[in-house]
């Protein structure tokens, strides 16, 4: 029996990293769709889906991973970060601590990165990319834009997914916390 168990237990780790594989795959290829310089609505969708199927380190490894991907093939500027990785991370602990509310990811990443992430885009883009006459706010009207745009794609993803019962299933299979909404 333990055998069995152990051995679930690393198809569920492989599992698991298929999904951000395939999340950070996602996040890269879809990411300029609707895209201009600090608005990505796409990095928020793959964003709150990884909180939620996966939590908050997995969701701020994934960004991470995106943002630098993204950086490094398409040279984007540091907004690639800077925009996502709050609010991935804040996008996973406020579900968590919220008891399983998708409403919750989509506020953590609005807070995340459209507040958070926007005021530290500043001090990156001004010391280290060398733009010049921005503000610390020069990004956050942008950066919430983005964020609703794709927290309601997430939404609308997840209450689907909810509502017939595969975002559970999903979530049960990866060995995440399942809530009931």
């Amino acid at each position: 029996m333990k055998e069995i168990r152990d051995q679930k237990g690393r198809n569920g780790k492989v599992l698991r990293l298929v999904m951000m594989g395939v999340l950070i795959g996602l996040g890269v290829v879809i990411s300029p769709i609707l895209r201009i310089e600090g608005m990505c609505p796409m990095a928020h969708l793959i964003n709150i889906t990884g909180a939620v199927l996966l939590g908050p380190m997995e969701a701020f490894t994934a960004a991470t991973l995106i943002g630098i991907i993204r950086m490094a093939t398409m040279g984007i500027p540091p907004l690639a970060l800077t925009g996502a990785v709050f609010g991935a991370l804040l996008s996973g602990i406020m579900y968590r601590y919220s008891g399983g509310r998708i409403w919750a990811a989509v506020l953590g990443e609005i807070i995340g990165t459209g507040i958070i992430g926007a005021i530290v885009s500043y001090p990156v883009m001004t010391l280290l990319y060398g733009r010049t006459g921005l503000t610390w706010f020069f990004y956050v009207p942008l950066f919430i834009s983005g964020t609703l745009i794709g927290g309601a794609c997430a939404f609308l993803l997840l209450k689907a997914l909810a509502r017939n019962g595969a975002l559970a299933d999903i979530q049960r299979r990866l060995g995440s916390r399942v809530y009931k909404e």
